[in-house]
């Protein structure tokens, strides 16, 4: 008896139903096994060092080596030929590569951020003319946030090639302020009002705030603040102060300048 269940299993996994029905447990074998490996990847991501906006990057790779590795085995799971599947694949990938060299920069640009890190979830960054929080790096896009709550996908190959400039890496930021004063205005006047001005409880006292005679302007001299605060706090500090300057410089009877032209009427 169990040699004749035996061989019409065997008879039955041997025809074409019984490969499709083989396949169809792959398949799902697989989904089930995918499932489950990216959930535990998915903890040892957030467990891990590896920084949160490239997570879906990483997923994303995964994800489509795992279904590709899948197809493969459904594949012989139907009694299909790997070797042509191999070679027509081998023919297709080159298609796809020509087609999709933009696509493929992208991906490789999320790679060479991830090595060299010139950014990490939560700074803010320039990226050329770009400005934002950085959200995610995805398997073609690194998404920013901007001040105004705007979502900003660059590609990664423009990220790699674009100039980069990251606000957050030291902790801290400097705040320039730029003011112009009458030339009648005594100088040293100036610059203590602007020091008072820079009083402020999120403003860092090392280094000390600064102020100091820029330039001479044809209708004005230029002065220039410095402070440092965290790099959280720059927003508000820098509207604190830009608030203060003018009452503090009214307070102290001093003239702003800004750009004027003369005219001269002269009578003939």
């Amino acid at each position: 008896m169990y040699d004749e269940v035996k061989t019409w299993m065997a008879a039955f996994f041997s025809n074409g139903m019984g490969r499709i029905v083989s396949a169809l447990l792959v398949l799902i074998a697989g989904i089930l096994a995918i499932r489950v490996i990216m959930t535990v990847l998915g903890r040892f991501l957030e467990a891990g060092k590896l920084e949160k906006a490239a997570h879906t990057l990483v997923k994303s790779v995964v994800r489509v080596a795992l279904y590709l590795l899948l197809s493969l085995m459904v594949a012989q799971s139907l009694g299909i030929d790997m070797t042509g599947v191999i070679a027509l694949a081998s023919v297709l990938t080159l298609s796809v590569s020509l087609a999709m060299q933009n696509a493929l920069a992208n991906v490789f640009g999320g790679f060479t951020l991830l090595y060299t890190g010139p950014f990490h979830s939560g700074d803010f960054v320039d990226i050329g003319v770009e400005s934002g929080t950085v959200t995610e790096i995805g398997m073609t896009y690194t998404r920013l946030q901007t001040p105004d709550n705007k979502l900003i996908s660059i590609p990664n190959s423009a990220v790699v090639a674009a100039n980069i400039v990251n606000y957050s890496a030291a902790g801290t930021r400097r705040v320039d302020m730029t003011v112009t004063a009458a030339y009648s205005e005594p100088s040293q006047k100036v610059i203590d009002a602007l020091i008072q001005a820079a009083t402020h409880d999120k403003v860092l006292l090392e280094p000390a705030p600064a102020a100091i005679v820029d330039s001479y302007e044809e209708n004005a001299v230029r002065y220039v603040l410095r402070v440092w605060t965290k790099t959280e706090d720059y927003w508000d500090v820098r509207n604190a102060i830009m608030l203060k300057l003018k009452n503090t410089f009214d307070a102290e009877g001093i003239r702003m300048v800004y750009p004027h032209i003369h005219v001269h009427n002269e009578e003939s």
